[in-house]
């Protein structure tokens, strides 16, 4: 009696590993929203530069496309129900190369140099992409990123610029942290494209 309660015992065991595991992968497999943010609209036009944005750098907890929450500085978790369309450095590569390109005054802004010799080369750590939200209070959006314009003459550093934003979400909701990403990130463009054309020169 005792082996068979053992056997039954184990076997109960077994099945809720299973059903744990398949729980588990009908999670992973759901869909998440998916949302991107848009680039600096402007005029355009051209100019005599060519610059390269190469691909934006980050900490781990950065590098991917989920939505990042820090309920302290020293917590991060992520939306459950929502991701970026891309992860977060390479949607902020594309953000920068679009607001470039739409501000205009330069002859080329690429990603890669494509067989060209680039007159300038824009290298970006990304240092904060996410919403602050301690227990009880309303979230807030901060980005912050440092950026170097090498000069491709002679590789040495035209300008260094770290540039900051924040954004508080009108309340907790995805819709609204959403909202509050697109304003800080937003400020965070102008910032970056404003100081890059005055030294890009």
């Amino acid at each position: 009696m005792r082996a068979l309660t053992r056997s039954t015992l184990l076997v109960a065991t077994l099945m809720l590993a299973g059903c744990g595991a398949v729980t588990s992968l009908s999670r992973a497999s759901e869909q998440l929203d998916t949302y991107t943010l848009s680039p600096l609209p402007g005029p355009g036009g051209g100019g005599a530069r060519h610059v390269v944005v190469e691909p934006v750098t980050a900490g781990g907890a950065l590098s991917t496309d989920r939505i990042l929450i820090k309920p302290s500085r020293v917590q991060a978790q992520y939306l459950p129900d929502a991701r970026w369309s891309d992860p977060a450095p390479a949607l902020v590569q594309t953000l920068l190369v679009g607001s470039l390109q739409n501000a205009g005054g330069f002859r080329l802004v690429a990603r890669e140099a494509a067989g060209l010799i680039p007159d300038y080369t824009l290298m970006t750590e990304l240092r904060d992409f996410q919403a602050e939200a301690p227990p009880g209070a309303t979230p807030v959006v901060r980005v912050a990123m440092v950026l170097t314009l090498i000069r491709e003459s002679d590789r040495s550093v035209a300008s260094s610029r770290r540039v900051e934003a924040v954004a508080p979400a009108a309340s907790d909701t995805t819709g609204d942290v959403v909202v509050a990403f697109e304003a800080a990130v937003t400020q965070a463009l102008g910032q970056a494209i404003g100081w890059a054309r005055a030294q890009a020169r």
